[in-house]
């Protein structure tokens, strides 16, 4: 299944930069610095890709063709979901005002971090194990092909494309400084 796939991918490039927030964090809570740029980047990768671009295909697309098929949104797996987007949608909201701040807030930034990321660590099990299975199941080969098509027209519309390979690059670029790639 296409769509499912990428999403998948795009869910493997933001464990990578989770990991790399999460190396962060504990270099915060060590006392050490953090490379510079990084504070600054880590929100703006978390509100371009996670939320523009992957979040975006999700709620004006995926989910959408789900409830069609019979998946329910309130009291279901989409409902939890769209719940756990506006959650992280906070904390990466104060994550970017910890470092924009002179000077930067290492303080706020770990907290919305530490909760950030096991918020979004289990969010992309919970839909790669769970919804994405059930997706599988009520989609046909045809809404497959649409969905994947309306991504694709998403991206385009606005403005996203190119991001995949923009923010592995970036992503790969900040795997040296923090002590290179490890996946959690």
């Amino acid at each position: 299944m296409k769509s499912v796939e990428r999403l998948k991918a795009e869910h493997d490039l933001i464990e990578r930069g989770l990991t790399l927030l999460d190396k962060a964090v504990a270099r915060l809570e060590a006392g050490q610095p953090l490379p510079a740029g990084f504070p600054q980047w880590a929100p703006r990768f978390l509100q371009q890709f996670a939320d523009q671009c992957h979040y975006a295909k999700e709620e004006d697309v995926f989910f959408p063709v789900l409830k069609e098929r019979g998946i329910p949104e309130q009291g279901g797996p989409i409902g939890v979901m769209l719940h756990e987007h506006v959650l992280g949608r906070y904390c990466v909201g104060r994550m970017q005002e910890a470092s924009q701040a002179q000077p930067f807030d290492a303080r706020t930034f770990s907290d919305a971090a530490r909760q950030y990321i096991p918020l979004l660590r289990q969010h992309i099990f919970k839909e790669n194990n769970v919804l994405f299975r059930m997706a599988e199941r009520v989609m046909s080969e045809a809404d497959d092909a649409d969905v994947t098509g309306r991504f694709t027209q998403v991206e385009q519309e606005r403005g996203l494309t190119g991001w995949h390979e923009k923010f592995r690059t970036e992503v790969a670029g900040w795997e040296q400084p923090l002590g290179g790639e490890l996946r959690a």
